[in-house]
C-alpha cells in the first residue's frame, strides 16, 4: 500500500515554518524601518508662564504678565519626498495676552520662520534643501528613536550653539514616562542693535550700537524612550541689551523664570507618543514573539503529524499486522477457505 500525508499536516508545518521566518523579519527588517521622523507632520504646541518684557508702546519693560509661545510644525511633503529627508517648516511667536493668537508676525515680541532638515533614521541634521538656520546637534524638536541615557546635544536656536543636556532619570507626564533631561545656559552675546543710548544707560548719546545677550535659567526636555518625542517641555529665556563694552544688563527684553507647555499640549503629544510607541512595540516586540512562538508550535505540531501519519501507513501495509501471510487476514492459498473456517460454518453459509 502506498504511503501517503495528511494535507492538513503539511499545511500546519508550512504556516509554521512561514510564521518562524516571518518573526526575524518584523523585529530586524520591518520595525527598523517603520523607525522614520514622519514627513506629513502638522502640529501646534503652546508654551505659558509668566515674565517680563519690553514694552514698545510704554517704552520699558513691564513685569508679571502672561507669556505664551506658540509653535507650529509643518512638514513639507513634496520636498521630503524628493530629497528623502524630512524636512520641516517651523513657525514661533512668542506674545503677551495683547498680541494673541498669535496669527500674524507684526505685533508680536519676537516671530521666526524656519526650516529644519534632518535625517529620517538617525534625526541627524542634513544642510539642504533651503534649511535655515544652518544647526548641529542630536536633538532639536525631538530626540532620535530609542532614546538613550545619557547627555545629548541640544540645539539652542536663539543662543545659535548646541546646549549639553543632561540626563535626569525619567520623569511623568499625564500619566505617561518618559525620559528627562535639563540643561541652563549662561550669559552669551548673540548680536548687537542700534538703540536710543537711554535705553542702556547712556542718555547723552542719541544712538548707540548695544549689545545682546541671552541666557537661559533652565530647560527642561521630557522625551518618550521609543519614539524621541518630546512630551514636555519648559525654558526660562532671558534676553538683555548692554551698553557697548559692558558686563552689565542695561535693559531687559524678554525675562521669565518659567515657560511651559501647556497641560493641553502635553495631553495631545502624550497621546502621539504612546500611539506611535505601541505601533513600533508591536512591531518590533509583540508580534516577532507571537509569530515565533505560534510558529513553533505549528510547525512542531504538523511535523509530528507527518510523522506519526507515515508509521500508520506502515502498519497498515504490505508486511503489516493485519495483512502478511498466516495473519489473521490473510490465506494460505488463492481461493481457499480461511484456516480458521469449519466446513459447518461453510455449509451453513451457503445453506
Amino acid at each position: 500500500m502506498r504511503r501517503t500525508t495528511s494535507p492538513f499536516s503539511l499545511i500546519l508545518l508550512g504556516l509554521g515554518a512561514f510564521l518562524l521566518v516571518l518573526a526575524p523579519m518584523l523585529a530586524w527588517y520591518v520595525e527598523p524601518r517603520a523607525k522614520r521622523t514622519p514627513t506629513d507632520i502638522d502640529t501646534i504646541t503652546v508654551f505659558k508662564g509668566k515674565g517680563s518684557y519690553f514694552d514698545t508702546k510704554k517704552i520699558k519693560t513691564v513685569h508679571d504678565k502672561n507669556l505664551t509661545i506658540t509653535r507650529q510644525v509643518r512638514g513639507d511633503v513634496a520636498d521630503s519626498e524628493e530629497s528623502g529627508r524630512a524636512v520641516w517648516d517651523v513657525v514661533t511667536s512668542v506674545d503677551p495676552d495683547t498680541s494673541l493668537p498669535a496669527a500674524t508676525p507684526h505685533d508680536a515680541l519676537q516671530w521666526t520662520k524656519e526650516r529644519w532638515v534632518t535625517d529620517r533614521k538617525t534625526n541627524k541634521p542634513v544642510h539642504c534643501c533651503d534649511e535655515e538656520p544652518y544647526f548641529e546637534g542630536e536633538a532639536y524638536l525631538k530626540f532620535p528613536f530609542d532614546v538613550e541615557k545619557r547627555s545629548y546635544r541640544w540645539w539652542d536656536n536663539t543662543l545659535g550653539a548646541t546646549v549639553p543636556l543632561t540626563y535626569r532619570g525619567t520623569k511623568k507626564v499625564q500619566g505617561y514616562e518618559g525620559y528627562r533631561f535639563t540643561a541652563t545656559v549662561k550669559p552669551h552675546k548673540t548680536g548687537t542693535r542700534q538703540v536710543p543710548g537711554r535705553l542702556v544707560g547712556q542718555p547723552k548719546k542719541s544712538q548707540v550700537i548695544a549689545d545682546e545677550y541671552y541666557a537661559n535659567h533652565g530647560i527642561e526636555l521630557v522625551a518618550d524612550r521609543r519614539t524621541g518625542r518630546i512630551i514636555y517641555a519648559a525654558i526660562g529665556p532671558r534676553k538683555t541689551l548692554r551698553a557697548p563694552g559692558s558686563d552689565k544688563d542695561a535693559r531687559v527684553l524678554l525675562d521669565s523664570e518659567r515657560i511651559a507647555f501647556t497641560p493641553a499640549t502635553q495631553k495631545a503629544q502624550v497621546k502621539l507618543a504612546k500611539d506611535d510607541s505601541d505601533r513600533l512595540k508591536l512591531v518590533g516586540e509583540t508580534l516577532p514573539v507571537v509569530t515565533g512562538v505560534l510558529g513553533a508550535v505549528l510547525a512542531l505540531a504538523g511535523a509530528v503529524w507527518v510523522v506519526r501519519g507515515r508509521r500508520d501507513d506502515g502498519v497498515e501495509g504490505p508486511g503489516g499486522h493485519g495483512n502478511g501471510p498466516g495473519g489473521d487476514g490473510g490465506s494460505a492459498e488463492p481461493g481457499s477457505p480461511h484456516p480458521g473456517t469449519s466446513t459447518t460454518t461453510l455449509q451453513s453459509s451457503t445453506m
